[in-house]
């Protein structure tokens, strides 16, 4: 189910019982304010990055400069969403959820955990709301929803899968599930909402 800020209002969508702290891969999906597509166009397959889509892709290149704990694997601005990979690095490289109920270091609302995913998205969501509305002299206009899609990276077949739909997002824009325009979904796109989107098991 998509996030929806009128029925849901500040429940969180993070998965229960797991500390995002943990070392391993994350995939987050970050989707601009009412979908707008403010970051530029798809031309051709390419994406044609504006200069507000500039401020975003470059708050993203400086996530580690922030958080020496992540690192970036891949990731594409699309014209209305973010798509990205971000490498918790300290210790093992994939996730495992915690087995006693939540974690006491959980993020919690009102009380960011250092180094934390939920911390990582906000303090970029932050940095390109202030840049962009300092450019189009919109002070306190949302830029991006309230909350965003993450899922736990658990093999390396998910991993390089991942990878592919974040290469080819651009070239799947038509049919892409974020597009407002879209044409119909393609089978990746499928995938994508089934065990991604929908928290299910990524296994296949």
């Amino acid at each position: 189910m998509r996030f929806d800020p009128e029925k849901h209002h500040r429940r969180s969508i993070r998965l229960k019982g797991y500390d995002y702290r943990r070392q391993g891969a994350y995939f987050v999906t970050i989707c601009t304010h009412d979908r707008l597509c403010l970051f530029g166009e798809v031309v051709g397959g390419e994406m044609r990055l504006n200069e507000y889509g500039r401020i975003a892709l470059g708050c993203w290149k400086e996530i580690p400069l922030h958080f020496p704990q992540a690192e970036l694997d891949a990731f594409v601005v699309m014209p209305n969403h973010v798509h990205g990979i971000i490498v918790l690095t300290v210790g093992a490289r994939h996730a495992v959820p915690l087995q006693n109920g939540i974690s006491e270091k959980t993020e919690q609302f009102g009380k960011p955990v250092a180094g934390s995913i939920p911390t990582i998205i906000r303090s970029f969501k932050s940095a390109t709301t202030r840049h962009i509305n300092a450019l189009r002299g919109t002070p306190g206009s949302p830029v991006w929803q309230r909350n965003y899609y993450e899922h736990i990276i658990r093999n390396e077949e998910s991993l390089n899968r991942i990878r592919e739909y974040i290469k080819t997002n651009p070239l799947r824009w038509a049919m892409d599930s974020e597009n407002p325009y879209r044409e119909g979904m393609d089978k990746f796109d499928e995938w994508m909402n089934r065990f991604v989107r929908r928290g299910q098991d990524d296994a296949c």
